[in-house]
């Protein structure tokens, strides 16, 4: 979770939902979706911010990452949140300038864009902080360009 207020960006949490391997699919997925609402609830969520994902080798992966995309959406509808998503490379563009940059590269800038003491770990939660950091920058331009478009229609 990060705050973003005015030019200042915090990072308020950070970390993993970890489920058992041992558990039924139905119920990590019942587990990570009561975790989700939990901190929607908690922190006061906005607005949840995804990353879209391609994936070109491992299929069961995918399916598995479409599970869980699946349970996040269905917690943000569930709370009113809106949800945006991101590809890897808009978030590059967005933490560190270059849309291709390496992962050492988008950890350290998102360190110092949080003022965090050491690279965020484990990496799944220092690439959810860069998702939020590329919406924090992002989200006032997207809000314009939609009221500009409903100007039109």
């Amino acid at each position: 979770m990060v705050e973003a207020d005015a030019n200042r960006l915090i990072a308020r949490s950070f970390g993993n939902i970890r489920t058992s391997p041992k558990t039924a699919s139905e119920v990590r997925l019942k587990q990570i979706y009561d975790a989700i609402t939990q901190l929607i609830t908690k922190f006061a969520i906005e607005s949840i911010v995804l990353e879209d994902i391609f994936f070109s080798k491992n299929i069961s992966n995918a399916f598995i990452v479409g599970e869980v995309k699946g349970i996040v959406k269905l917690a943000a509808a569930n709370a009113d949140r809106p949800i945006t998503v991101y590809t890897p490379t808009q978030v590059k563009q967005a933490v560190v300038g270059y849309g291709k940059a390496t992962k050492s590269q988008m950890e350290k800038m998102t360190q110092a864009l949080l003022k965090l003491k050491e690279p965020p770990r484990p990496d799944h939660a220092a690439d959810a902080l860069a998702l939020a950091l590329c919406h924090a920058r992002s989200y006032k331009v997207l809000q314009l360009r939609e009221k500009y478009m409903q100007r039109e229609n």
